[in-house]
Order: C-alpha cells, then structure tokens, then sequence
C-alpha cells in the first residue's frame, strides 16, 4: 500500500472525477477530430458521418459506402469507430506486466494480442517492474478515459484505496492472481501442479529433493512451496529447510541456487526450480561445475517455456497454456466492459508433467 501522505478520501474522489472529466473532454475532442477529417474526405457534413456511425440504417446505401470508405482511408476502422463513437469506448485495453523479459510472460502477451486483434480492440502492454506506483499510473488510463479495461498479471490491485472503490472499471487478474473474489480471474493449480512434479521425482527414488524458490511475496512461490510439501509428507520424506533456498525466477537466481545446493555436504539427487529460467540457469551452474544432468543429478522446471526443449538436455517442466492465459483474459475483460455474462469469473486452466531427459532414477545414477 503506497503512503498518501495524509490526503483524505474525499481529495482522492475528487481528484479522479477531476481526471475522468478531463478524460471525458479529450475524448470528445479526438473524435469530433476524426470525424471532421472523414467528412471532409467523404465530401459530406460531420452531421451525415455522426448518423452514419451512430445509425447507420438511416443513411443511403452510396452515402454510408463513402463515410466508410473514407474511415479507411484516414487511417481507421469502420466497425471500431462507430462502435467507439456509440459506446463512448476508446477501444484500448491495459495489460500490465511485471516482467516483460520473462519468456512466459512473452507468451501470455502473445496470446493476448491476438486476441485483442481478432475482436477489434487495441492492447497497451505496460512493463511495471513489479512496482505498485507504475502500475496505479498506468491504471489511471482507465479513469481518464484513454483505456476501457485493465489485465492485471501481478497479484496486485491497482485499484485499491486511494481510489474508489465504487468506481471500479473492468479488470481482470491473471497468472498470479489475488485470492479475495473481487475480481474475475485466470490461474493455474499450482499447488497440484508442484505436487505432480515432486511426485515424479520421489517415484524415481529421489528423496533428497531440492527446491529453489520463487519471490518470497510471490502467491506463485507459496502455491509451489506447499506442493512439494505435499508430496514429500505424502511419501513419508521429511521437509529439509536446508534443500530449500530462495531465488526470484531469474537466470542468475539459478545458478546461485544450484551452487548453493551443489555446496552442502550432503548434495540433493534432483534439483526442482519453480520457473524454467532458473532452471536452466542452474543447467549452466551445475556443468560447469564438472556435474552432468540427469546422470548426477536430476533437474526439472516450471512453465515449459520455448528454450526447455532445446537445452541439454532437453529439460522436464510443467507446462502451462501461457498463450491461453492472455486469450482468456482479454476475453473475459471485453465480457466486463460490454456488460456481458460471464460463464465463469474464476477460470483454472489445466498444466501438464511434460518428461523429457532431465530426469532418472536414483540407481541408473549410480552405474558405473
């Protein structure tokens, strides 16, 4: 929660009806800008393009023919301006990232854009660093009416006090997702997820598994965490803090966790990393390091991002639908803003154990 510096709630009200009324004016001066540059392509009045728009079915067939072809020609789209137009929308959708270099986050991107695309609307991709004030700057879009909705990938709500709540436009929060029911969301089981996985490993004799964990205020990283103490207590195997260590989804994380790991007097026989980038940085820690995968020590992921397939060798992970994640919630967020049904306000989308050649058993690491 950011300080407000002893402002009152009714400052903040007023503050941001100030910045929905301005919102307001800009748009009405952007579109009225539009429209006079079509009318004067179209050589008609900005009367005859504002019917066109608004009621299409009350304008001559040849007339509306030239109002939309001279909206293509200016640059816009027949169908998305007269719906903007109608609806007072500006057709934008916010997508806040927390980390825009993170491979998976790459691909939820991906799959949000094309869906975006495919229903006419326009994705501003905001990359916040994980910082709460980027995220409430960018939020204000909404407010000022230069956005309609907002996709949240952070267990964060940039819609907490000061703001009110009241007021709230149509967000939905995905990938790390905030457990309290207010607003509609997309996530993984990640508990069972976490749980398959170690699974996995234990029914390949493993017993010493080690764990390099995600942010500690990461919801992801306690979903994780608490699934391969599932699985351990589940076979009788005692949760060892010491094969437990801390990371932050990174390359650099992993190969620090890795040497950490490599450094105890009793080594684990697989190493599980809650992401894949760590992974494969521990893949680079642990051969330089004079130690090969699987035959010394067994090495599995979290995501399936495009690189696990092609290290070496090619990594074990649980992979999720990254591009279904986006799809899902720029669906669900149009849903919102055009006051549609939702089938569903929180959606669990499947993961899958997929083996590859990171892994083996206990006993083929011990042949000669």
């Amino acid at each position: 929660m950011s300080n407000t510096g002893g402002l009152t709630p009714a400052y903040f009200s007023l503050r941001h009806s100030c910045v929905r009324l301005a919102g307001r004016t800009v748009f009405n001066e952007v579109i009225l800008s539009n429209i006079r540059e079509v009318a004067r392509l179209a050589g008609v009045s900005v009367a005859t393009v504002s019917r066109t728009l608004k009621s299409p079915e009350r304008v001559l067939p040849q007339t509306r023919d030239k109002v939309n072809a001279a909206v293509e020609k200016a640059g816009y789209r027949p169908n998305l301006m007269a719906v903007q137009f109608r609806s007072r929308r500006t057709g934008n959708l916010v997508i806040l990232v927390p980390a825009i270099a993170n491979t998976f986050f790459a691909r939820v991107i991906s799959g949000a854009q094309q869906a975006a695309q495919f229903a006419g609307y326009r994705l501003l991709l905001c990359d916040t660093q994980g910082r709460e004030e980027i995220e409430r700057e960018f939020a204000e879009l909404v407010y000022a009416h230069q956005a309609d909705g907002v996709i949240q990938l952070r267990a964060y709500d940039p819609f907490e006090a000061p703001f009110p709540s009241a007021d709230t436009p149509p967000i939905v929060n995905a990938c790390e997702v905030i457990q309290d029911g207010r607003h509609p969301t997309i996530s993984l089981d990640n508990r069972a997820a976490a749980r398959a996985m170690t699974e996995h490993l234990i029914e390949l004799g493993h017993r010493r598994i080690g764990l390099i964990k995600g942010p500690k205020s990461s919801p992801l990283t306690r979903e994780r965490v608490a699934g391969y103490q599932d699985a351990l207590r589940a076979a009788g195997i005692a949760v060892d803090k010491t094969l437990v260590c801390h990371g932050d989804f990174t390359l650099q994380a992993g190969q620090d966790g890795a040497a950490e790991m490599l450094a105890l007097s009793a080594r684990p026989s697989a190493l599980f990393c809650e992401n894949d980038e760590m992974a494969i940085g521990a893949l680079k820690r642990i051969k330089q390091m004079g130690l090969r995968v699987p035959e010394d020590i067994s090495l599995v992921g979290f995501d399936d991002i495009p690189f696990a397939q092609y290290c070496d060798p090619p990594l074990t992970t649980i992979a999720q639908p990254a591009e279904n994640f986006g799809r899902k919630a720029v669906e669900m967020l149009i849903a919102l803003i055009e006051k549609k049904p939702l089938e569903q306000r929180h959606v669990i989308l499947p993961f899958e154990l997929t083996l590859r050649n990171s892994t083996a058993a206990v006993k083929a690491r011990d042949d000669p």
